[in-house]
């Protein structure tokens, strides 16, 4: 009884020792009698008991590792306080176990010295300027150097790049004096914005202003000119209407004498003007303009009335033509 309880125990034991289960992105390294044997991948694996065994554990997903800070010195010879946060991935369980003792260590300090030449090659003001190239250098170095451990640098990132307290003042002082430059700056050139718009400004007012002054000018000349016209049109226009008048008055009188009776009319109203025009003089002047018989005013209307008959007479004859 106690023989078979004991062949039990040992079969369970046995058992147990000979199942291994592996998570999903994990990689059991399996050695038999101290040898390399195989890669055991997830889910339920076989082995010998006692003879075979799980050397290590790996774990297949990308791992963060965070790099000690160190201090990094410069080309031109400051010191600058370093820490970043490398990201790696396992790809070959094999070379990760046997390839190096401790690949975790080997990377964080290859990480560290790769970092000190990357920054020993800058000036301190392009280190913060050139973080992505710092990156870039890194992980190249030391995925290159990882291949033999069965590891892949995926990326590296600066976390801290902290300069000495008196570098930080020196720039803060720096960065201020920049500042207050480029405000000056741009001061500057708005007033000068400002003073070529205000003389533009003025440039084009007057030129406006002269352009409104000639063309109000020509619109004046043309104006007076176009009244000048209309004035001297508007006198030829008086004097044909005058003329036309008067010509047609003198019309009207030669057709008045050819009537009965118009004669003694046109003789009457001579009279009455001739003596009415008499009767006129010294009212505007002092000075009198008299002819030689002017005692003879009959004599003076018989010759008026004379002039009128020889009148009526030459038209009589232009008629008659």
């Amino acid at each position: 009884m106690e023989f078979a309880i004991a062949f039990f125990v040992a079969f369970v034991i046995f058992v147990f020792k000979a199942v291994a289960v592996v998570p999903q992105q994990s990689a059991y390294i399996l050695e038999r009698l101290g040898r390399y044997h195989g890669t055991l991948t997830p889910g339920l694996n076989i082995i010998i008991p006692f003879i075979d065994r799980i050397a290590y554990k790996h774990n297949l997903r990308e791992i963060p590792l965070d790099v000690p800070s160190q201090v990094c010195i410069t080309r031109d010879n400051t010191q600058l306080k370093v820490d970043g946060i490398l990201y790696f991935q396992i790809t070959d369980p094999q070379l990760a176990s046997y390839g190096s003792n401790n690949y975790v260590v080997a990377i964080s300090q290859l990480a560290q010295t790769t970092l000190r030449s990357v920054i020993g090659k800058m000036e301190l003001d392009r280190t913060f300027e050139e973080r992505d190239e710092i990156n870039r250098a890194v992980v190249a170095a030391l995925d290159e150097a990882a291949v033999s451990w069965g590891v892949k640098v995926l990326r590296y990132e600066i976390k801290d790049l902290v300069p000495p307290q008196e570098i930080l003042h020196a720039m803060q002082q720096q960065i201020t004096a920049e500042r207050e430059k480029r405000a000056r700056i741009a001061t500057s050139e708005g007033r000068k914005i400002e003073q070529i718009n205000l003389a533009t400004g003025q440039r084009e007012a007057a030129i406006q202003e002269s352009e409104g002054q000639m063309q109000a000018a020509i619109n004046q000349s043309n104006g007076a000119k176009q009244a000048t016209i209309n004035k001297a049109q508007g006198e030829a226009e008086a004097l044909r209407l005058v003329a036309d008048a008067t010509g047609d008055a003198i019309r009207r009188i030669a057709s008045a004498l050819q009537e009965p009776g118009g004669l003694e009319a046109v003789n009457l109203k001579v009279a009455e003007q001739y003596v009415g025009a008499f009767g006129q003089l010294a009212k505007s002047g002092n000075t009198l303009i008299l002819p030689a018989n002017v005692a003879d005013v009959g004599g003076l209307v018989a010759s008026a009335l004379q002039i009128v008959k020889g009148s009526q007479g030459a038209g009589k004859e232009v008629s008659k033509e």
